[in-house]
């Protein structure tokens, strides 16, 4: 029988101190209150201030409510941070809003006024990856790697150079850098792809047709960005619109291929010092697949496509050994053990920086150059994240009046308050519980999650609700 490490904050003296610390405070109740409502947040804000609700006839006090009495004389809030790396609770929630945001724009919502005959709209999700910059360590469907030696999956080898002292690093971080600048590029071919397909002008295909995305980025091995998006054709004022009769997946499909493809789908930067003119485009593997309302197990349905955006939402470039945070100076890669490749993909981005001031390369050394939004979408794709967040917000709040006896018409209350930034984080020993919190939450939530599947499963359900998985 294999023995199990003790976690670390046990045979640390000062966090496990600080741990026995707070857990003895006559306020640890209260302050475990907190960090639940957090969702376990591993890197709270904390604030200090009050608030005052007053009716506003009368002037009766309603309610009054003041940080003084809470654990530290601090009231802790959720960090927000979408980063799984830098906390995991609040990256779930940030991946829970994006499912939800990509699936209404593919299933319909009523609850925010999109209608589920978008289902019926031609759709597809694509994957435009990068060029080569340089033979890397793979594993190919048949036969070895170049190298000789069948990589185990995870292998750490697998995407770095076969020979790092001809790898084009600095070609790749300013792929990456231009790669939402390509992407705009493709956009723009792409409707006037569609337009020549109908037969239209581009100003005619305005006025019978909208092109809708959504997309997310996400770093292959080797530290060089792709894209994944879920493409729609609607009608001219959006997906409450029926999309023109010519309209079709296929046509959509062909005119995709054919965009990211286009002579004038690129994108060029110029030479500068010792530094060559360069020309990017995409790569040539493309892949664009049709989505589905229900799967046949080779399908690729509303909820997996939903799944898959909302999962790399919430990553960055860590899985290339990179930094989740900006370097100060190239020391701290030696201080955080930063692999081979990934410290010469930020070593160019510093080298770089000077020859194109204008692109930022070293702020976004950590990101390799990338600085575009991890996750983004068309105007008129669905719901966006701020009225997610806001409906959540007020959701809590109607929760919270509601616990308080003031469920009243809002016109009928006056609310003051006064709130003031405190600082952030845990202690050690904060830290130790607030993880052990998260972790039970997060236990709560996949065994809800798979007594839900069991019962859906019973029922001959053919795909989960709207509310799963990240509710």
């Amino acid at each position: 029988m294999t023995a199990t490490a003790p976690p670390a904050f046990l045979t640390d003296p000062t966090t496990l101190g600080d741990l026995l610390r707070v857990a003895s405070a006559d306020d640890y109740d209260r302050w475990q209150d907190q960090i639940r409502r957090t969702g376990g947040c591993a890197d709270p804000i904390h604030l200090t201030g009050w608030t005052l609700t007053k009716d506003k006839t009368t002037g009766e006090t309603l309610h009054h409510y003041s940080t003084e009495s809470e654990p530290g004389g601090r009231l802790r809030l959720a960090c927000g941070n979408r980063r799984a790396s830098r906390c995991p609770s609040c990256a779930w929630t940030y991946a829970g809003d994006t499912y939800q945001l990509i699936r209404a724009g593919l299933a319909g919502d009523d609850r925010r006024d999109i209608s589920t005959t978008v289902r019926d709209h031609p759709r597809v999700f694509a994957t435009f990856t990068a060029p080569s910059f340089g033979p890397v360590h793979n594993r190919p469907d048949r036969g070895a790697c170049r190298c000789g030696t069948r990589h185990a999956d995870g292998d750490a080898a697998l995407g770095t150079a076969l020979d790092p002292t001809t790898y084009d690093y600095a070609g790749t971080v300013l792929f990456n850098n231009h790669a939402g600048d390509l992407w705009m590029r493709f956009t723009n071919r792409l409707r006037r792809e569609i337009a020549r397909r109908a037969g239209l002008t581009q100003r005619e295909l305005a006025e019978a047709a909208r092109i809708s995305y959504g997309k997310v980025a996400e770093f292959q091995h080797r530290g060089a960005i792709h894209f994944h998006a879920v493409i729609r054709l609607d009608g001219p004022k959006g997906p409450n619109t029926a999309p023109p009769s010519w309209t079709s997946v296929s046509l959509l499909t062909d005119a995709i291929h054919a965009a990211a493809h286009h002579a004038y789908t690129t994108v060029s930067v110029p030479a500068s010092g010792d530094h060559p003119a360069r020309t990017f485009r995409w790569g040539r593997q493309l892949d664009v697949r049709p989505v589905t309302s229900f799967g046949d197990g080779s399908d690729l349905t509303e909820l997996a496509v939903a799944a898959y955006v909302a999962k790399y939402a919430t990553k960055a470039a860590e899985n290339t050994g990179t930094l989740d945070r900006r370097v100060g100076e190239l020391a701290e890669l030696d201080r955080h053990g930063v692999p081979d490749h990934a410290r010469r993909l930020i070593t160019a981005c510093r080298d770089l920086d000077d020859a194109y001031p204008d692109r930022r390369l070293w702020a976004w050394a950590h990101m390799l150059g990338f600085r575009g939004h991890f996750s983004s979408k068309s105007r008129r794709y669905s719901t966006t994240l701020g009225e997610l967040r806001q409906a959540r917000a007020d959701f809590r709040a109607a929760q919270e009046r509601e616990a308080l006896g003031l469920d009243r018409e809002p016109d009928t209350v006056l609310v003051l308050a006064d709130w003031q930034y405190a600082g952030h984080g845990h202690t050690p020993g904060e830290s130790a519980l607030a993880a052990t919190i998260a972790r039970g939450l997060q236990l709560n939530r996949e065994t809800a999650r798979e007594a839900l599947q069991d019962q859906l499963a019973l029922e001959g359900a053919a795909e989960w609700p709207a509310q799963l998985p990240y509710s």
